[in-house]
C-alpha cells in the first residue's frame, strides 16, 4: 500500500502510471546471491507450514534459477494461469495507481534487492517480498479473482473515505493472512512466506490471537506494520474469501463502520471464532523490530 505523503506525479524516469523497466541485465552476481540465499532458506522452511496454492504456485514460477527473477519470463506463465502480470516500480505508489493496477490484474513490484546485511529485516518491501511474496498466489484462480476485485473495490473506497478499513482487509489476508487446511493452519500471506522469522512465528508461538475470518471484524481491527501481528485471521479457504468480498455490499458497511469504534488489536470479542488464545507475551514484553 502507498505511504502517507507519497508524491503525487511519478518520479523522474517512471511512466505515468508508474512503471518502470525491470532492469535484470544491471543486477549485479551479489544482488543474485541475496535473492539465493532468501529464497534457499526460506523455501526449506515452508513445506508444512505455507498454504498448497503458495507452495505450487512456487513451483509453477521456478523462482529459483540462477538468481533475481525476471519480469518478462514470470509474466509468460503467470498471463498464461490466471491473465496476471507483474510490472516494476520504483516504490510505494500512491494509492489510486495501486488501486488501478490490481483492478488490471498487474501487481505493482519493487525491482530493488535488500542489501546483504539486511537480509533479516527491511522497513520498504524490495523484490523478494513483493515477488516471492506475493506473486505465487497470483497463480491461483481464486486468488487472482479476489486480488483484482479488491483493486476494483479499492477504487470505490477512494470516495467514500474508508480507504483505512479496507487496507486492513488487504493487510489480515494479503499481506498476514491465515488458511485452514486438513494438517492445520497454513500461511499464505506475503508478509509471513517472505520472513523468516514470522513464518515461525505466525504459527507457533504462543502470544498472537489466532481468530476466524469475519469481513467486518477485520475492517475494524488495527495492524502493526513494525512488529510480528498481535492477531491473525484465519480463512476456511480461498474461495469463502472471494465470495465474502465480491458477494458484500461495501456501501452499507461503510455507513456501519463510521459509527463503530476499532475493535482493540489484542481483544477478542464474544462472537470470534477462537483458534488460538494468545498470551501475548510477545507484546506486552515490548516486542522488536520484525525480522524479514
Amino acid at each position: 500500500m502507498s505511504a502517507d505523503a507519497m508524491p503525487t506525479a511519478p518520479p523522474p524516469g517512471a511512466r505515468p502510471d508508474w512503471t518502470i523497466d525491470q532492469g535484470w541485465a544491471r543486477y549485479t552476481e551479489a544482488e543474485h546471491q541475496v535473492w539465493i540465499t532468501l529464497y534457499e532458506r526460506q523455501t526449506a522452511l515452508l513445506p508444512g507450514r505455507a498454504a498448497d496454492p503458495f507452495l505450487k504456485g512456487l513451483d509453477a514460477l521456478d523462482l529459483h534459477r540462477a538468481g533475481i527473477p525476471d519480469f518478462a519470463r514470470i509474466n509468460e506463465e503467470l498471463t498464461r494461469l490466471t491473465g496476471w502480470s507483474v510490472v516494476a516500480v520504483p516504490g510505494l505508489v500512491p494509492d489510486e495507481v495501486f488501486f488501478d493496477h490490481l483492478a488490471n490484474r498487474r501487481f505493482p513490484a519493487g525491482q530493488f534487492i535488500r542489501k546483504p546485511e539486511e537480509l533479516d529485516y527491511l522497513q520498504e518491501p524490495d523484490i523478494f517480498h513483493d515477488v516471492f511474496g506475493h506473486v505465487p498466489m497470483l497463480t491461483d484462480p481464486t486468488f487472482a479473482d479476489y486480488m483484482a476485485a479488491y483493486g476494483k473495490g479499492g477504487q470505490r473506497a477512494l470516495g467514500f473515505g474508508h480507504l483505512h478499513n479496507l487496507a486492513r482487509l488487504y493487510w489480515y489476508t494479503v499481506e498476514f493472512g491465515l488458511m485452514e487446511s486438513r494438517e492445520g493452519l497454513r500461511i499464505y500471506g506475503a508478509g509471513i512466506v517472505s520472513s523468516r522469522a514470522e513464518s515461525v512465528f505466525a504459527l507457533d508461538d504462543p502470544s498472537p490471537n489466532r481468530l476466524g475470518f469475519d469481513l467486518e471484524r477485520v475492517m475494524r481491527t488495527p495492524y502493526r506494520i513494525d512488529d510480528f501481528q498481535q492477531v491473525y485471521f484465519v480463512i476456511p479457504a480461498l474461495q469463502t474469501l472471494l465470495d465474502v468480498t465480491t458477494q458484500t455490499d461495501f456501501a452499507p458497511l461503510y455507513r456501519r463502520l463510521e459509527g463503530a469504534k476499532d475493535i482493540p488489536i489484542a481483544a477478542i470479542e464474544p462472537a470470534d471464532r477462537v483458534f488460538t488464545r494468545g498470551t501475548q507475551a510477545y507484546a506486552n514484553a515490548g516486542g522488536r523490530t520484525r525480522a524479514a
